[in-house]
């Protein structure tokens, strides 16, 4: 999921400052018909093999996580690398479409060249559930993880390094492509970027080459991949940022624009001049904003700036703090409807909205901390050596919404849309969704 940076947003306070413009905004609308999605529409959730898998090989997170720079270590996670049968079918159960997993580098090449046949069985196996359960998978190459023999050369300041993740992920292309997936490349470059510069795995000066080189092997990957399956469908993931997004796609999304067959990005935080002061001082996610308004926006935004192509929302979703009540009392199961509710909007506004995934089905490693809590499921990873899920609410809420397609067409949001949204910078608040 998506950290809320404070470094990249502090430069939105001066948005912000122009709070005056809530005075010109005409009030956002809610009140109408909102008709469900259609049944081609996909419905999933998502999660990642280093968040959640558990059993971690060497690599760059591995090393990180056992550093003094982190709150708590990994351990375990989820050891979904145990339960994935279990939680596969808590998927299907709820009627999901898509199951977004990653396909770790790390686990499978713990060394240059040696392949470890029991991981790769155990991503065949892991496949072979997703597929029987009736779902597709939605498989993501880079989710932020290197080997370490990889890390040891430098990440990706090495010359190497783009010429191995070639290597290796035409291998994984070649294994999985019959299963048809959705494939996303890379996750969200730039807070990969920024994390790389922030744990040591690169110096503020390579962060350049480290961007350049990201988009060199989507392009790369993007081609391999329909040469292998023309009809194939391959993005890469945005974080989306709030006010400041179109300035960070210049860093990554705009130069692979002519290789993405859909938009996915990760929405999870809003902002508005009523909302400014958690971003700038706190990073505790359950503080932040998450007005679930926010979403249509970001919809809004790219499919203003990549006309045509579809949209996917492949995170989204609420944090709390260790599974106790957020502050300002958001529950993940109305969230969740009023997310769903915005998306549906989005469609009916005429936006071309492909599917959407929540993060996640189950609480995970939140890069550096177990406290940030996600999951469909929660999982009270320090203090239960079982790492039984218990449902929330928000479980049977997202089953009867796949059912439906949606929320009711008569459904009204929990919280009202945010006052001078500035998600989409100073245009969300002179003109709201109406």
């Amino acid at each position: 999921m998506t950290t809320p940076p404070r470094r990249i947003l502090s430069s939105a306070v001066v948005a912000m400052l122009l709070g005056g413009l809530a005075m010109l905004a005409t009030p956002p609308s809610d009140a109408r018909v909102n008709a469900p999605l259609p049944d081609d529409f996909l419905w999933g959730v998502s999660a990642s093999g280093f968040q959640t898998e558990g059993s971690s090989p060497d690599s760059n997170w591995s090393r990180y996580a056992a550093s003094t720079k982190v709150e708590d270590p990994i351990g375990t996670a989820v050891d979904f690398r145990h339960h994935y049968r279990e939680d596969v079918e808590r998927a299907r159960s709820m009627g999901m479409k898509v199951y977004r997993v990653s396909i770790e580098w790390s686990r499978i090449e713990p060394s240059p060249g040696r392949i470890d046949t029991r991981e790769l069985a155990y991503y065949d196996d892991l496949l072979a559930a997703i597929t029987g359960a009736g779902m597709r998978p939605m498989l993501t190459l880079d989710h932020w993880v290197l080997p370490g023999w990889i890390a040891d050369r430098g990440g990706w300041a090495d010359a190497r390094t783009a010429g191995s993740w070639l290597r290796h992920q035409r291998m994984v292309v070649d294994r999985y492509a019959h299963l048809s997936p959705l494939w996303i490349t890379v996750n969200e470059p730039t807070l990969y970027i920024m994390n790389e510069v922030k744990f040591g795995g690169i110096s503020v000066k390579d962060a350049p080459t480290m961007a350049s080189r990201l988009v060199a092997v989507h392009r790369g990957i993007y081609d391999y991949i329909h040469h292998r399956s023309p009809g194939a469908m391959v993005s890469s993931t945005s974080a989306y940022i709030p006010a400041v997004q179109t300035a960070l796609d210049v860093i990554f999304q705009d130069g692979v624009r002519d290789k993405l067959d859909y938009i996915a990005f990760n929405s999870y935080y809003s902002l508005s001049p009523a909302e400014p002061a958690i971003w700038t001082i706190t990073s505790d996610k359950w503080k932040a904003s998450v007005a679930a308004d926010g979403i249509y926006y970001a919809f809004r935004d790219y499919s203003e700036r990549f006309p045509g192509k579809p949209l996917y929302v492949v995170e989204t979703g609420m944090p709390t703090e260790g599974g106790k009540v957020r502050p300002d009392g958001y529950k993940r199961e109305d969230h969740l409807r009023d997310l769903v509710y915005w998306t549906q909007r989005a469609r009916n506004d005429g936006i071309n909205v492909m599917g959407f995934n929540y993060w996640s089905l189950t609480d995970n490693y939140e890069w550096g901390s177990y406290t940030p809590r996600f999951g469909l499921y929660t999982v009270n990873v320090k203090t239960d050596p079982s790492l039984t899920r218990h449902a929330t609410p928000a479980v049977s809420a997202y089953r009867d919404i796949a059912r439906a397609n949606g929320v009711g067409p008569t459904y009204r949001p929990s919280r009202p849309a945010s006052w001078c949204s500035l998600v989409q910078g100073v245009r969300s608040c002179v003109d709201p969704v109406r």
